[in-house]
């Protein structure tokens, strides 16, 4: 995190409380695919006991923004009552809340939210109620840890009507991103939305620099531009492809590396590489993603106290290892269990268990994650799998060491992750 003398802290202070953050989490993130056939992306498990929206609620509340809105809208229900469950310890007699803010066709009767930039826009007199100096606008469906309150500071010292924050990233990825070209004093001069052939950094043609999906805006300026761009006909309601271009051709934004404000960034010359964030946004990146956090020295780290990840978490006992049938003991390693889970002599190896997972006797689980409440059937091997929810594996299974078989059953993913859903066992059985 960035260091600031006193002025800085009592400017970054002024700025968080003057700040209302939005948590945009209405999309579906359809490059799941069957993961959020019954959820929206954010509402989807991560890393052994979270939701991914846990990560952009506990930046706000550990950078000291205690004033959010989380707007949703695609099969909001999970999520909702995540939220309802976990997320209720805010005071709002101390002026902290998370406000839930959820599609009501507020406009008219015919349009739900068109886009990120309409999903604010329908909801700014709620916004303007709560009387903010700066509006933060964040993806819900991101995994990083940031310090909202150095990006604020930033953002007041430059002096520009919006801040988005960058990261560095292959230029073969950056296609799936807003990229955008910078001068010498971090002014945007050029923004675009997912492009075929991305702008790369000057001297390094192989990296792009791309949007996080984390905005700052002036209050005032951005109900300004919300409602011009609803003038618009043309426009696509969508920050990215709309908004920050438009800010852009006034010479009026700039960036925030993420370097200047990432939460546990490693010690190394290379900082912005180091930095950790991911767009878990494909079947691919989040079984890589929770396979480092079964890693020995995973890149993020969540077991620093100092910036923890709030959630809703069941009460469970701790996970517990027993003897199988014959007894006959297991192994396990590089693999992260949570509470509730109970493994029976099994061998478990670079693997990620969620809450009230039961395995039985003799199964072999290699680069395994399994969410909440699946009971593994004896004797089962799964490799390089993804097992949602409450599924019933049944005894002997084997997945991952067929390629052919486990793409009739199920949905095998381009680098060989197979993603395994009730709904997909029920109709085996027809």
């Amino acid at each position: 995190m960035v260091s600031v003398d006193p002025q800085g802290m009592t400017q970054a202070r002024e700025a968080i409380n003057q700040t209302l953050a939005l948590v945009l989490a209405g999309g579906r993130g359809s490059r799941l695919k069957q993961l959020t056939d019954n959820r929206a992306k954010p509402a989807v498990h991560f890393g052994g006991k979270f939701r991914i929206i846990d990560f952009a609620l506990s930046n706000c509340i550990n950078s000291g923004i205690t004033r959010v809105g989380v707007v949703t809208q695609y099969k909001s229900h999970s999520l909702l009552r995540h939220i309802q469950a976990g997320w209720s310890f805010l005071r709002y007699q101390m002026n902290e809340f998370i406000d839930l803010l959820p599609a009501q066709q507020r406009l008219d009767e015919v349009n739900w939210y068109r886009g990120t930039a309409d999903a604010v826009y329908q909801n700014v007199d709620i916004i303007r109620d709560y009387t903010p100096k700066y509006v933060l606008v964040l993806a819900g469906d991101h995994v990083y840890k940031m310090d909202y309150a150095s990006m604020l500071l930033d953002h007041v010292r430059l002096g520009g009507k919006v801040t988005v924050a960058c990261i560095e990233v292959p230029k073969h990825e950056a296609t799936a991103f807003g990229v955008m070209d910078i001068d010498e004093n971090r002014q945007i001069t050029e923004f675009v939305e997912k492009p075929a052939n991305p702008p790369t950094i000057p001297g390094n043609p192989e990296v792009s620099l791309a949007s996080m999906g984390v905005y700052v805006f002036d209050a005032d300026y951005l109900y300004q531009l919300l409602e011009e761009d609803q003038q618009d006909e043309g426009s696509r309601r969508d920050f990215g492809m709309d908004i920050i271009p438009k800010v852009v051709k006034q010479g009026i934004a700039y960036a925030h590396p993420f370097s200047m404000s990432c939460v546990g960034c490693k010690d190394h010359e290379d900082k912005e590489s180091q930095c950790y964030w991911r767009d878990v946004g494909t079947v691919d990146s989040f079984w890589e993603a929770n396979m480092d956090l079964a890693s020995v020295v995973p890149e993020l780290d969540l077991y620093d106290e100092s910036w923890p990840i709030w959630t809703n978490q069941r009460q469970l006992p701790p996970a517990k290892f027993v003897q199988d049938f014959n007894g006959q003991s297991g192994s396990t390693l590089n693999s992260v269990l949570s509470g509730g889970c109970i493994v029976s002599g099994s061998i478990i190896h670079n693997s990620v268990l969620f809450s009230g997972v039961r395995v039985h006797s003799g199964c072999t689980l290699d680069g395994a994650v399994i969410f909440p409440d699946v009971v593994i059937g004896r004797g089962s091997r799964l490799r390089k799998v993804i097992i949602d929810k409450h599924c019933n594996i049944p005894p002997g299974t084997i997945i991952g060491e067929n390629p052919a078989e486990d793409a009739r059953r199920f949905h095998r993913s381009e680098n060989g992750v197979v993603l395994v859903t009730r709904s997909m066992f029920d109709k085996l059985k027809e």
